[in-house]
């Protein structure tokens, strides 16, 4: 990981810098839309104060396209860059790769390693690029929301906190699991298809010695290797994301219930509790962003 730092973010370190206070500011401005939904039903309606409508939708108008233009800009300057990076990485393994020996080819499948040249390399996506993007800037949103939601009403924030917790525990402990089966499914993927490439490209001489049942075979094992570890991956992600739904979902219907208990009592108006319900999305969207950037 040092390393990584060292030789791919540091030298980047400048676009970095813009890339995270346009990231700040993104978030910040998609917090504008909750805020006023909150003033809408609490002061705006109940007063008839059609001025204050329209500077409403103004300032919510504005936040939208701060929006907008830091995503084109986030884009354009991290995940461009990022794609830049991935070809320059892929232009030194090619290079590092005809520099070794004759030996090295003789034991290694050619179709292997135009597949591992091309493909390994797209990991550099989450230390400069989407990756990046999701991970600083689902952690900002996620804090600034829950700083929100317990000045709103601690109670129910505490309820909250208990299910996506404990969705957490299972998150962690189940994307241990599953990143070495996409990290071996690489490895997989590129012999199948080294092999394949083999094939196709000595297909004469497969035919005068009469070799396709071999050749079929090998494939076909190698097709249900990738097919079991496609398999467990998907099973493992299912159990993820089954344990989301019902523990996310268990954290929503309880705010149903204490928010209404405390708007019956006259403890929380409607608009804090639409407020407080969007704010709960912002703070479970970043987490589930961040635990698929695990796989």
């Amino acid at each position: 990981m040092t390393s990584a730092f060292k030789t791919i973010i540091w030298p980047r370190r400048k676009l970095v810098f813009i890339g995270l206070i346009l990231i700040v500011i993104s978030r910040l401005a998609s917090l504008v839309l909750p805020w006023k939904s909150k003033a809408l039903l609490d002061e705006v309606i109940p007063n008839q104060d059609f001025d204050a409508l329209y500077d409403l939708l103004w300032l919510v108008g504005i936040a939208l396209l701060v929006q907008a233009v830091t995503s084109f800009l986030l884009t354009r300057i991290l995940s461009v860059q990022a794609q830049f990076l991935i070809s320059e990485l892929r232009a030194q393994v090619q290079k590092k790769v005809l520099s070794l020996p004759i030996s090295f080819f003789d034991n290694t499948k050619s179709g292997a390693l135009v597949s591992r040249i091309m493909n390994d390399v797209e990991g550099v996506r989450n230390l400069i690029g989407t990756g990046l993007v999701q991970l600083v800037g689902g952690a900002i949103t996620a804090v600034v929301s829950l700083v929100l939601l317990i000045r709103i009403n601690a109670w129910m924030t505490l309820f909250v906190f208990l299910p996506v917790a404990v969705f957490g525990f299972v998150a962690l402990k189940a994307f241990k699991y599953i990143r070495p089966i996409f990290r071996n499914r690489g490895k997989i993927s590129a012999d199948v298809t080294g092999r394949l490439t083999e094939t196709l490209a000595g297909v004469r001489v497969i035919k005068g010695f009469g070799a396709e049942a071999q050749e079929n075979k090998i494939f076909e094992d190698g097709v249900e290797k990738l097919y079991q570890n496609v398999k467990k991956s998907l099973t493992s992600t299912a159990i993820v994301t089954s344990s989301a739904t019902f523990l996310l979902g268990l954290a929503s219907v309880g705010i149903m219930g204490i928010g209404g208990y405390f708007m019956m009592e006259g403890d929380m108006t409607t608009g804090e509790f639409l407020f407080f319900t969007i704010l709960l999305g912002f703070m479970i969207a970043p987490i589930i962003q961040m635990s698929n950037i695990g796989s």
